[in-house]
């Protein structure tokens, strides 16, 4: 899927929509983890030790939406992210559709939707990004 969209001094980039986070204002993330593992069906990926306690994955498999559970602190919510290989671009992309950038976290991006919807733009996550990704033309 191709798509032509002016994106100033940044090059062509892909991105599509990557998964969803489970936000959960809790200190027992395992209590969260435990209920959505069994909800959706999807068994959990031993964290790594950056992870414990604030992260946790779903095994979706290398081709399914990415589904994480994370520990925060404002109310739980369900946000999404979206994958692209070059992330300022895609949030600059994004930017002039009306969204606002809110503040880097390590290696993505927060930002909201012009309707108030939090979301972040992240590196890609699924073995199939390069087939499957949505391609911006500059």
């Amino acid at each position: 899927m191709s798509h032509n969209f002016w994106l100033g001094e940044h090059a062509m980039h892909k991105s599509r929509l990557a998964g969803f986070i489970i936000d959960c204002e809790t200190d027992d993330l395992r209590a969260g983890t435990k209920f959505w593992s069994q909800a959706l069906g999807y068994p959990t990926k031993p964290p790594s030790e950056a992870e414990e306690g604030k992260y946790t994955l779903l095994d979706t498999g290398p081709n399914n939406l990415h589904i994480e559970l994370q520990s925060v602190d404002h109310p739980s919510r369900v946000h999404l992210d979206i994958e692209a290989d070059d992330i300022e671009a895609e949030v600059a992309r994004l930017e002039q559709l009306g969204a606002k950038r809110l503040k880097k976290v390590r290696t993505w991006v927060v930002m909201e939707a012009p309707t108030g919807h939090r979301f972040c733009v992240v590196k890609p996550q699924r073995a199939d990004f390069d087939e499957a990704a949505n391609t911006w033309q500059p």
